[in-house]
């Protein structure tokens, strides 16, 4: 799919929903500036999913979704109006499939996620929508960097295939890619398995995620997580009207009718965690 660029007014409305008032240009600072601008406004989020309704790779519809219903998504979504925002900018931009945590799942995960590869002094990853975890570009070349609270690595594996990493021990999460343009019937037919397949983790948990400057917010099921340089705390939520202030408060989204998912996240809970609580300190 040839990335389609946004029109005038398109760019600018995209531009006024994530905050970013410089006036754009075709480099780097310009390329991260808008980068950690979007993770920080817009929410990475499943509610869709939850809801039962089903979502594509359409950057059109997530446009409509994330910038005129001022809305979050997830990285179909997120990725597909960033690369037609720079696109429009002038940076030449190319869609990639990518596999999360195909290390264990194998390639059948490839398709699960879309990423971008934009030229701005070299090739770059760029990346949105992996759970607001990247909130700015990573040359494509071995290396590790810190993005605050994260670190995140960049390496070749054993089969030519791209790996990045961001974390660290038994919570790092990963995906793999090749640098040529994604495949977008796999990532069609990847984006319609997510949303509907029972085995599918956005199908089966509550995930709304976002960069707030140098803290990370998380909110999996009913348990909220922030995450800082001085590590981790978690907290439960009480309650189906806690939640719905949850959204809009932390994460910028007004979602009233999410409270009608509250019984599901709580029977999802118990199944994982049964009487356990969530930490609190």
């Amino acid at each position: 799919m040839a990335v389609e660029p946004l029109t005038q007014a398109q760019l600018d409305a995209y531009l006024a929903r994530i905050g970013f008032s410089e006036t754009p240009r075709r480099d780097l600072q310009t390329l991260d500036g808008i980068a950690r601008a979007h993770v920080r406004a817009i929410a990475f989020e499943n509610i869709d999913v939850q809801m039962g309704q089903r979502l594509t790779i359409d950057p059109a519809a997530a446009f409509a979704k994330l910038v005129e219903a001022r809305r979050g998504g997830w990285c179909y979504e997120h990725n597909g109006v960033l690369a037609a925002a720079l696109a429009a900018i002038g940076f030449d931009v190319m869609r990639m499939s990518a596999g999360v945590m195909r290390q264990v799942r194998g390639d059948a995960a490839m398709g699960t996620h879309l990423c971008l590869l934009v030229e701005s002094d070299g090739p770059r990853l760029v990346d949105v929508g992996f759970g607001s975890w990247l909130e700015a570009s990573v040359p494509l070349e071995e290396g590790t960097w810190m993005q605050p609270p994260f670190p995140i690595s960049l390496g070749t594996i054993e089969d030519g295939y791209w790996r990045i990493t961001v974390g660290q021990g038994n919570s790092a999460m990963s995906y793999d890619f090749r640098a040529q343009p994604a495949e977008e019937g796999q990532l069609s037919a990847l984006c319609d398995w997510q949303c509907s397949d029972p085995a599918s983790v956005f199908v089966q948990n509550l995930a709304v995620q976002r960069r707030a400057g140098e803290r990370y917010l998380a909110l999996r099921g009913k348990v909220l997580s922030e995450v800082a340089a001085q590590g981790e705390v978690r907290r439960e939520v009480g309650s189906a009207g806690e939640l719905v202030d949850m959204l809009r408060d932390l994460f910028g989204l007004n979602v009233p009718e999410a409270a009608t998912l509250w019984p599901a996240i709580c029977a999802r809970h118990e199944a994982l965690f049964g009487a356990q609580a969530a930490p609190t300190t």
